[in-house]
């Protein structure tokens, strides 16, 4: 914790800064990220420019891989397995998928390393461990934002191609929905960060797992394809909850339902309290571990 023009009880010296160590995990200190927001925004442009430093596309793999993604996912899972997708043209369908999946996945990849990762900064200096996470995800805010242009630039199109598209009122909390990607993302990247300081296994696990967790939501498929008597132990999965509000909210189909939002925003705060539990405690003693 940082006290700051603390004077030295003695009079013979006078500090700008003192540093004690915390006694609590409930001290999050987050009173410090506002303190450290230019070191944030720091992070932020170097995570920007060096993820396509010395690269041939720089930053247009941004809308590139949404793209590529969804051609594929159109041709296999539209085109040779044909998928229902409930009446929403097949290219848009999975664009939708591959927009919000992408960000989730990102905000969860890129904080699931973060203590091993940074170690080497993390041993010199101190400044406010949470900056580095919360700086990953406004970057994956920033990915995420180009990447849903360029899906609205094909709804356009599509729509007046003649497609039957309904924009539902629930389009209005999209902000909502977004701040519940971005914490659910960093909440499982932070509990995976906090372990993988002693498990070093779980950084081959995390890719492995985000995989399957994305077959296990209806990025490729609608919910409508899960059988009736496995939905509600299906809707449990909180992410389920998000693509459909974001499908609803453009394309006027989905299994939105007021219980399963709720459950899928109580789950995220669960889990967002216990990554920060996870992340103060091992912030205190990863240094011996790593």
């Amino acid at each position: 914790m940082i006290s700051t023009n603390t004077p030295s009880t003695s009079g013979k010296e006078n500090w700008d800064s003192v540093i004690k160590p915390t006694n609590s995990w409930l001290q999050f200190h987050l009173r410090d990220l506002w303190r450290y927001r230019d070191l944030i925004f720091l992070f932020v442009r170097r995570d920007l420019v060096v993820s396509y430093k010395q690269t041939i596309l720089g930053p247009l793999w941004h809308v590139l891989q949404p793209i590529l993604s969804t051609s594929i996912f159109t041709i296999i899972f539209g085109k040779i397995a044909q998928i229902p997708t409930d009446g929403v043209p097949l290219f848009l369908f999975y664009l939708a998928g591959t927009t919000v999946w992408g960000f989730f996945s990102s905000c969860l990849t890129s904080t699931s390393n973060i203590f091993v990762g940074n170690a080497g900064i993390f041993g010199k200096v101190y400044f406010p461990r949470m900056t580095v996470p919360i700086s990953l995800v406004i970057s994956g805010s920033i990915r995420f934002l180009i990447q849903f242009c360029v899906f609205l630039i094909f709804y356009v199109i599509i729509l007046y191609s003649g497609a039957n598209l309904k924009i539902h009122s629930t389009i209005f909390y999209l902000p909502l929905l977004i701040v519940q990607i971005a914490a659910l993302g960093l909440a499982v990247g932070l509990i995976v960060s906090s372990l993988v300081t002693k498990y070093r296994d779980l950084t081959i696990l995390v890719s492995f797992a985000t995989q399957l967790w994305m077959y296990a939501s209806p990025v490729i498929y609608p919910v409508t394809q899960v059988p009736e008597k496995y939905r509600g132990l299906y809707m449990m999965n909180p992410v389920v909850s998000m693509l459909e509000w974001f499908k609803y909210s453009f394309f006027g189909v989905g299994a939105i339902q007021l219980e399963y939002l709720l459950s899928s925003w109580i789950i995220t705060i669960i889990l967002f309290f216990i990554g920060l539990l996870f992340f103060n405690r091992a912030e205190r003693t990863f240094m011996d571990t790593v």
